[in-house]
Formats: C-alpha cells, sequence, structure tokens
C-alpha cells in the first residue's frame, strides 16, 4: 500500500502537474510552428531560390536520377532527403526564438514582480545605545 501512496503523491506535486502542462503546450506549440514554416516561411523561401521546394530535394545514394523524390521512393532507393532536414533546422530555430521571447517576457515580468527593497533606516549602533544606557544611568544615580 505503500507504493501506492508514494506513487499518488508524486503524481500530485505541483512540479508533475506543471511538466504535464507544459508537454501538452509544447505539443499543440509545435502545431503551431510546424504550420508556421510548412506555411509561411518555406514558400518565401522557396519564393526567393526561384520555387525551390526543399522538401523535394534530395541525393541519390545509387547513381541513378529520379524525377522526383516519389519515384526514388517507389524504387526503393537509398537517398538523402536533405531538404527535410533543412526543414528541420529552420523549424528549430523558429522554435528556439518563440521560446526566447517566451522567456524574456517572463524574466521581465519577475523583474516588475520583485518591489524594490526599502531601506530601513538605521538605529543607533550597539555602541551608541550602551553609551546612551550608560550615561542615563550615570543621571540616575546623581539625583537623590
Amino acid at each position: 500500500m505503500s507504493f501506492i501512496k508514494d506513487f499518488k503523491a508524486f503524481m500530485l506535486k505541483g512540479d508533475i502537474i506543471a511538466l504535464a502542462t507544459a508537454v501538452v503546450i509544447g505539443a499543440a506549440f509545435n502545431k503551431i510552428v510546424a504550420s508556421v514554416v510548412a506555411d509561411v516561411i518555406m514558400p518565401i523561401i522557396g519564393l526567393i531560390t526561384g520555387g525551390t521546394d526543399f522538401t523535394q530535394k534530395f541525393i541519390s545514394l545509387d547513381g541513378q536520377d529520379y524525377e522526383s523524390l516519389e519515384a526514388a521512393l517507389e524504387a526503393e532507393a537509398a537517398i538523402l532527403t536533405y531538404g527535410n532536414l533543412i526543414d528541420a533546422i529552420i523549424h528549430f530555430i523558429i522554435v528556439a526564438f518563440f521560446i526566447f521571447l517566451v522567456l524574456r517576457a517572463y524574466e521581465r515580468t519577475k523583474k516588475e514582480k520583485e518591489a524594490p527593497k526599502l531601506v530601513e533606516p538605521k538605529g543607533p549602533s550597539q555602541e551608541e545605545l550602551l553609551t546612551e544606557i550608560r550615561d542615563e544611568l550615570k543621571k540616575q544615580n546623581k539625583t537623590p
């Protein structure tokens, strides 16, 4: 029974819930970034490079020429699809950029939440207090 209690306590920790939430949001975020890459960035890059579709770029390792990626795949040829690598690199850069923006905004809000520390007025030092007490005691001893 201890194992089940330990597992339940582990699962209900705030860190685990936050991590699970981050994974779900990350998966949804990945779809957004994939769409940005495929539907916005890559067509712009294709336009700049003269209509090149990078997802169709490949190198045949068997030395034969194929008209398209599909033809090479049908022939079960050994191919390097370097266009997919370019797409993945762009995808990574965009994800890293968005994460940078989110963390930067988070750090700014964290700094804003930290209230400036108020400097408390300094009181008398220990020596000054002892001197005042001594002087007060002297006064009291002089008066009958």
